[in-house]
């Protein structure tokens, strides 16, 4: 078989992936790298992990593949999803403004309030994105509607399997849809409440960098026997979104990369569309206050993606923010991708 994992790319994330473990005190961390364009998984790694030459010496529980096998609540690296959903349906514009931005909300008997507990009125929804705010999220959420906001996530493949080309994957699935009251609409709009594996959430972003066209993630290139040869085709699914609400949400994410909360790693001269996620670790039916996975997705050049990496951190002990572990991870890598992939500074 002949694989399309670049072996050059996966020793950079297999290494920068365990200095990442051990810098930021994380219990475990994934890295997906993906082309957007066909799907083709250019490297999949996850820590710890173990020697296949000496797997006898290794536990059951480290034979899995966390990035199929493994389900987390997203948090904001969702949003983008969210948001993309509600400007396709033209629920909400980039410039719309949010009309309940101004303080914390209350939906039902629960309080929703910012990550860092600070309002601003009439947010637009470019501004929701770039401060990662929850409650413009729900404003977005709302505007969009809980069976709508169902149906594009069915679109973006959340909720089903991308079958994969790798042994293992599963599911966590979606409530049903009628089902979701006001409380689930909330908190799924800034992605909590539903819970997806790696593989799905970097094939979901994947479709926005790849201009609303969803692609299969695939890892087989080609099967070789002798002289016979099959090549296993790509597999290029439905129109999720528009093209023009693609390139809305991707210039949302671009801004996002500059001027939100982990501007201060960003890769100065390249368009890099990205969005960091601290998610709480759902415990027991309530949310641990201490313990988070904190993650980035993102996609570069971000008009002509060469690359859509997803990296996740889980219980990382130097700080819980994700603007403080997975972003700088995250743009470690990508400093590596961009000369090995032929990727300018101003593209």
């Amino acid at each position: 078989m002949v694989l399309h994992l670049d072996k050059g790319i996966q020793r950079i994330v297999e290494a920068k992936l365990e200095k990442a473990i051990e810098a930021y005190g994380a219990k475990s961390g994934t890295v997906i790298v993906m082309n957007p364009k066909d799907g083709a998984v250019l490297a999949m790694a996850s820590y710890p992990s173990y020697d296949p030459k000496e797997y006898f010496k290794y536990g059951d529980e480290y034979f899995k593949n966390p990035a199929i096998s493994d389900s987390f609540e997203p948090g904001s690296v969702f949003k983008p999803i969210i948001m993309a959903a509600a400007l396709d349906a033209e629920a909400v514009k980039p410039d719309t403004k949010c009309e309940i931005c101004d303080g914390p909300l209350k939906i039902d008997k629960y309080e929703i309030e910012t990550w860092n507990r600070e309002y601003r009125p009439d947010s637009t929804m470019t501004d929701v994105i770039i401060h990662s705010d929850n409650v413009g999220m729900v404003f977005a959420g709302q505007k969009l509607g809980a069976d709508k906001l169902y149906d594009y996530l069915d679109r973006f493949g959340i909720g089903e399997l991308t079958n994969i080309d790798l042994q293992g994957e599963v599911n966590p699935g979606l409530r049903e849809k009628k089902t979701w009251n006001i409380v689930d609409l909330a908190t799924a709009s800034f992605g909590q409440g539903v819970a997806v594996t790696p593989i799905q959430m970097a094939k979901a972003v994947a479709v926005i960098a790849n201009k609303g066209k969803a692609a299969a993630p695939q890892v087989v290139d080609k099967i070789e026997v002798d002289a016979w040869e099959e090549d296993i085709k790509p597999e290029i699914g439905e129109r999720v979104i528009s093209e023009k609400a693609a390139r809305a949400i991707t210039e949302m994410m671009v801004l996002a990369v500059k001027e939100g909360e982990s501007k201060w790693v960003q890769a100065r001269g390249f368009r890099v569309a990205g969005k960091t996620g601290t998610a709480q670790i759902p415990v027991k039916g309530h949310y641990d206050e201490e313990k988070t996975i904190a993650s980035f997705v993102g996609f570069a050049p971000a008009e002509d993606a060469k690359f859509v990496m997803l990296v996740t951190l889980r219980e990382p002990e130097s700080s819980p923010w994700a603007s403080e572990t997975a972003a700088p991870f995250w743009f470690s890598i990508a400093g590596e991708l961009f000369p090995y992939l032929g990727i300018q500074p101003g593209s």
